[in-house]
């Protein structure tokens, strides 16, 4: 289990040149005219976690099978769309359909490539961008609480629910703020969730830097650093240039490329690490000489819906996790060795699959 995350952005952002560094193909065309991006591209990423090598290495698995997450390249926003402009529709749509947001974020200058509102003013363009999915959440709260008054009317239960919600929303968004700042009780969450509003999703801020700008950032990217910090949002630094570049490399060149540019890591890393955070994700890995395979599930999960994400019969007939943590696989040189030390641990029902845990289940078929 992955996420799914929309790359958006106004057009000329970067948004299809990282989107060919993620995914490491030339699928989107990058080009210097907005809506080059026609329709979402989506791209299945490999997660990078050098955990996982390491227990391959130690069990002697034959295969290894990172966890994936997927990345939709969206066509390019331009003011208006919540109106219809350019692609809005398409795009609104589009949005509706990921987990998360990536939004790109023009944080350098260059001649040769034209901004779609003739100025390069990073914090302003997450605005307009905003400001379009707050309208369009507007416009589609107030078509649907007209729809369900019949309903309400009547004493339907999740009709009542769902307007008093909406109301939640409209009223948050009405004062210029996104919906995602409303706080909802536990027992609304799914209801919450259903409404699909737009600005429910949360948003890490990629910002497009150029070449020399990679390691530290510039003013442009500080200043969506401050925005980011007073919304309660994640913000990465990347160039996409060099991310498009590393992609196009042997590991051991890509290594040698990075230290030339004075980086330790590939900006995708990062990206995929504040995702991992935005969306409270975890990992947890099955290992044997098959294969070491890695596991997304959301922090917090128990051990059964845990088995779950490999088959559903193992949540149906789930009777134990056979349990050891990373560092205990990795100190006692394996699933024996943690065994003998008395590291490992059967866990039921109630169990928390903590991070970095690496699982055998048991089940009844």
């Amino acid at each position: 289990m992955g996420f799914r995350m929309g790359i958006v952005g106004l057009p000329n952002v970067g948004k299809s040149t990282l989107f060919n560094a993620l995914t490491r193909t030339a699928a989107a065309q990058a080009a210097n005219f907005p809506f080059c991006t026609i329709e979402p591209n989506v791209g299945d990423v490999a997660v990078p976690d050098s955990r996982l090598e390491t227990l391959a290495g130690i069990a002697k698995s034959r295969q290894v099978i990172p966890t994936r997450m997927t990345f939709v390249d969206i066509a390019g926003l331009v003011k208006g769309a919540s109106k219809g402009e350019g692609l809005g529709n398409q795009f609104l749509a589009n949005i509706r359909e990921v987990d998360a947001i990536a939004h790109v974020l023009r944080c350098f200058e260059d001649g040769d490539v034209t901004h779609v509102e003739g100025r390069i003013d990073p914090v302003a363009d997450a605005e307009t961008i905003e400001t379009e999915l707050m309208i369009a959440d507007i416009e589609s709260i107030e078509r649907r609480l007209q729809n369900i008054v019949r309903k309400v009317r009547g004493g339907d239960k999740e009709a009542v629910q769902q307007e008093r919600l909406m109301k939640l929303a409209l009223e948050a968004l009405e004062a210029g703020r996104p919906a995602r700042t409303v706080e909802v009780d536990a027992e609304d969450a799914k209801a919450w969730r259903m409404l699909q509003l737009l600005t429910t999703k949360p948003v890490l801020y990629v910002c497009n830097v150029a070449e020399s700008d990679a390691g530290a950032g510039n003013a442009l990217s500080e200043a969506v650093a401050k925005m980011a910090a007073e919304q309660g949002n994640a913000h990465v630094v990347i160039s996409a240039r060099i991310e498009e570049e590393i992609a196009q490399l042997d590991p051991e060149e890509a290594e040698m490329f990075l230290g030339e540019m004075g980086l330790e890591e590939p900006g995708l890393d990062r990206l995929i690490r504040a995702g991992y955070t935005l969306l409270n994700l975890e990992t947890y890995f099955t290992v044997g000489p098959k294969e070491a395979r890695a596991w997304t599930i959301p922090a917090g999960t128990l051990a059964p819906q845990a088995a779950g994400v490999i088959h559903g019969d193992f949540e149906k007939g789930f009777i134990r996790a056979e349990t050891i943590s990373y560092d205990d696989y990795v100190a006692h040189g394996g699933e024996q060795g943690a065994k003998d030390a008395g590291r490992m641990r059967a866990e039921g029902k109630a169990y928390t699959v903590r991070d970095g845990d690496v699982l055998h289940f048991l089940f009844n078929t």
